[in-house]
């Protein structure tokens, strides 16, 4: 091989993995729980985060196949009939029963994932690649910040559940309405109403953050609406000092945009945080 020969790279073909759907359970108007299964969840690799997630396959709008035919049309199929992927995180995973929980936020027909959620039936399959996920609560501090929308509510709820001993989480979500609130035991819970506030997403979220007693130094997961996330990222790290390694902060979607979009954008969105907040300079 000569200097300027460069190995070719063989793309990794990524594992997707089908389960079925064997329960779909309304918890609030405005969200659906799934419980999955299938005899490969024995083999599922240990789940030592709280965000942990998956990216289901769907097929693309006018797309000739079902749901649970994705995994046929994948790198192989024409481009405008590759399966697109929604991202959600798991809320529990039990390895005896081989069942794996989601929470899917719907909104009537609007999108790919959550019509099909409030709809799904026992029986049917979907395949999804994953897991991902990188935080967990950590005694670390005394003292963690959870804040996020409906969409970050199932990695709080998990977080919750695996706070270390005497470690305080201060919680805020934000939710469209008071009966899209779901039971976080343990932990006291300031709950935003985006509909009765009259606020866009994410800014009354952020304004309750920056209002709340917070303590000098603590960890934080906070995860949701992009422009809440600008917000935040400016206040923790710019304002407050924190220790960007110390928080996990992401924006999960952006209102206006699809995830394919969103996805495609997200990075010159983080670059221009990055590059307003000082970083690099």
């Amino acid at each position: 091989m000569s200097a300027t020969e460069q190995p070719v790279r063989q793309r990794r073909k990524r594992q997707g993995r089908t389960v079925e759907v064997v329960a779909n359970e309304r918890i609030t108007p405005e969200m659906a729980r799934l419980t999955f299964t299938a005899p490969e969840l024995a083999e599922f690799p240990e789940l030592e985060f709280t965000d942990h997630y998956v990216k289901l396959l769907f097929p693309p709008p006018g797309a000739d196949y079902a749901v649970a035919e994705t995994l046929q049309h994948t790198e192989d199929a024409d481009l405008d009939q590759r399966p697109v992927t929604r991202t959600y995180t798991i809320r529990s995973f039990d390895r005896g029963a081989r069942q794996l929980v989601m929470d899917f936020v719907v909104h009537g027909t609007e999108g790919i994932a959550g019509p099909w959620a409030a709809a799904a039936q026992p029986g049917e399959k979907i395949t999804f690649y994953g897991p991902g996920g990188g935080f967990a609560p950590s005694d670390e501090l005394p003292d963690l910040l959870l804040a996020g929308d409906e969409s970050a509510l199932p990695a709080i709820a998990a977080a919750v559940e695996a706070l270390p001993p005497g470690v305080r989480a201060h919680t805020f979500v934000e939710v469209n309405t008071a009966a899209e609130e779901l039971p976080l035991p343990g932990v006291e819970v300031t709950w935003l109403h985006r509909k009765d506030l009259g606020t866009p997403p994410g800014v009354a979220l952020a304004q309750a953050v920056r209002a709340a007693d917070l303590p000098e130094q603590f960890t934080a997961f906070v995860h949701g609406n992009a422009e809440m996330i600008r917000d935040l990222r400016m206040y923790l790290f710019v304002e407050r000092g924190l220790d960007r390694k110390k928080v996990s902060i992401s924006g999960y979607w952006r209102t206006g945009m699809t995830e394919d979009l969103w996805q495609s954008t997200k990075r010159e969105f983080v670059e221009s945080m990055d590059a307003a907040e000082g970083v690099g300079a």
